[in-house]
């Protein structure tokens, strides 16, 4: 019996390569569907941080705080995270039990950061020196007398309960 390779390539190779498209064409089309299905949509979150400073040292504080924090807040608004922030200071005075020194409203993309977008990430980033880094924030919060971060959110009036 002579050998034919044609035979052989039908009888062999051809069930195997069926066999092979066939096993892979679900896998295929699961990734086409994953590439078409849309991303769920990320919630945007805001988030509301209160200070009241030391009698005396608000200007030292602010110092330190625009020197680390606003800087940290620029760079993550530049890489799309925090979408915007506002910074608020008292035009009059209150209370002392109901006194804050400046609240600072941020409109975050999501409620985690993307990977190396986080403020520690960000300060590594920044300020490569992280002992003065420390040192100096350290002093701005031996200067605050009381904080708080709050999420909040809109409420529309005339949305539907």
């Amino acid at each position: 019996m002579k050998f034919n390779a044609r035979i052989c390539a039908r009888t062999v190779f051809l069930p195997i390569l069926i066999l092979t498209i066939s096993a892979a064409t679900p896998v295929v089309a699961a990734i086409q569907q994953a590439e078409a299905a849309p991303l769920p949509a990320r919630k945007p979150v805001i988030v509301e941080w209160v200070y009241r400073i030391q009698y005396g040292h608000k200007d030292e504080w602010w110092r330190i705080f625009k020197k680390y924090q606003i800087a940290i807040l620029d760079r993550q608004k530049q890489l799309g995270y925090v979408k915007e922030y506002t910074i608020f200071a008292p035009s009059l005075h209150t209370s002392e039990d109901s006194r804050w020194d400046y609240r600072i409203v941020i409109v975050r993309a999501s409620e985690d950061p993307p990977p190396g977008q986080s403020e520690a990430d960000i300060a590594r980033q920044l300020f490569p020196d992280q002992g003065t880094f420390a040192r100096e924030e350290n002093r701005r919060w031996e200067l605050t007398t009381n904080h708080w971060d709050l999420p909040i959110h809109v409420v529309k009036a005339d949305a539907a309960d």
